[in-house]
């Protein structure tokens, strides 16, 4: 069955087929989902917060070896080696870096002048409004009802706030996982959708069978947002792993992600001393206290657990609140297909 094309400056930009965005979750995103995700003609982001240099390096080849079509990376602009990544994917030619946090003037700069497409995402109209002063090309926009990381304000408010906001595309994350959604999303002003949970719950996702079905499994109810994982609102699967972080003494904690910062630096290659200096700028970029900062070792770990090790007694489960909604796992092909053909009849029901 034929797939509907939808134009728009989203698509324009960054030469993808559909308005549609894989996001860079960390163990998740890596080859098999983004180079199937491009195959499919949405965009697939590579996450390389869990990856050392070299193994971002090979990651980027090894999507370039699974498909012709484009996609990008996903930075940590406080990272102390951003400069070694942003050399990596100026040199591999990748088409779109992505970042979590809001890149410098002169990181933009660089990578705009190397060719590359730059989309930060944000979670305020003001940081919206400070990237694009800065040249970004586009940006995603998170409101909280997305997974991991989240603020408080819901994307159909925050969402028509930016797009009023800024003169460059606008990406809408956080709620969607059909072309109800994406039309939806459209109406309001964007350049189409971003989904994270979505692309998790596909045949493509790497992530283990038995995680995949704690999530077919969950109810909308059973996605909540906590700050035991690493200090900040963090949305996730409730489990019980995540009822005794709430309810473990901050003594228990803290020495949790002590043990952590250590599994970490051994699985990343990183020395003490540039997990200090990372830490160090992600204080600085976060306002967080030192407390923050060490609890901020959890999330990576617990991460791996989950959907790497298949350990859901161990690990946390990042999780938008369309889990609750998602019923099958579809590859992402069929996914992306099934997504423009909805929209494609939404918007012709619109029309009559």
């Amino acid at each position: 069955m034929s797939v509907p094309a939808l134009d728009t400056p989203l698509t324009k930009l960054v030469g993808v087929r559909h308005p549609i965005v894989q996001t860079g979750m960390g163990w998740v995103a890596g080859p098999r989902l983004v180079s199937a995700t491009a195959n499919a003609g949405a965009l697939g982001i590579l996450a390389s917060a869990t990856m050392s240099p070299e193994q971002l390096r090979s990651a980027v080849r090894e999507v370039k070896s699974r498909t012709e079509a484009p996609f990008g990376v996903n930075l940590r602009a406080d990272a102390g080696d951003a400069e070694e990544r942003v050399r990596i994917i100026v040199a591999e030619g990748v088409r779109v870096a992505s970042f979590a946090l809001a890149p410098s003037k002169d990181l933009i700069a660089r990578l705009k002048d190397a060719g590359v497409v730059v989309i930060p995402s944000i979670g305020a109209r003001r940081h919206a409004e400070k990237v694009a002063a800065w040249g970004a090309d586009a940006v995603v926009v998170q409101g909280s009802e997305g997974g991991g990381h989240t603020g408080e304000v819901a994307t159909t408010v925050l969402l028509p706030q930016v797009v009023d906001a800024v003169d460059i595309p606008v990406v809408a994350a956080g709620g969607f996982f059909d072309g109800r959604g994406l039309v939806a999303a459209l109406a309001y002003g964007a350049a189409g959708v971003a989904m994270g949970t979505r692309f998790l719950l596909t045949s493509d996702s790497t992530v283990p069978d038995a995680v995949k079905a704690r999530y077919l499994a969950a109810q909308v109810k059973d996605v909540t947002v906590t700050r035991a994982v690493d200090g900040l609102p963090h949305r996730m699967l409730r489990t019980d792993l995540v009822a005794s972080l709430e309810n473990a003494g901050r003594a228990r904690v803290l020495a949790r992600a002590v043990r952590h910062a250590a599994g970490f630096r051994k699985l990343s290659g990183m020395t003490w001393r540039e997990m200090v200096r990372d830490g160090l700028a992600m204080k600085h970029g976060k306002d967080l206290t030192w407390s923050q900062i060490l609890l901020a070792a959890n999330t990576p770990m617990l991460l791996k657990s989950s959907m790497v090790d298949g350990r859901t007694d161990l690990g946390v489960m990042a999780s938008g609140q369309v889990a609750g909604v998602i019923e099958d796992l579809p590859s992402c092909e069929e996914l992306v297909g099934r997504i423009m053909r909805e929209a494609e009849r939404v918007m012709n029901r619109l029309r009559c």
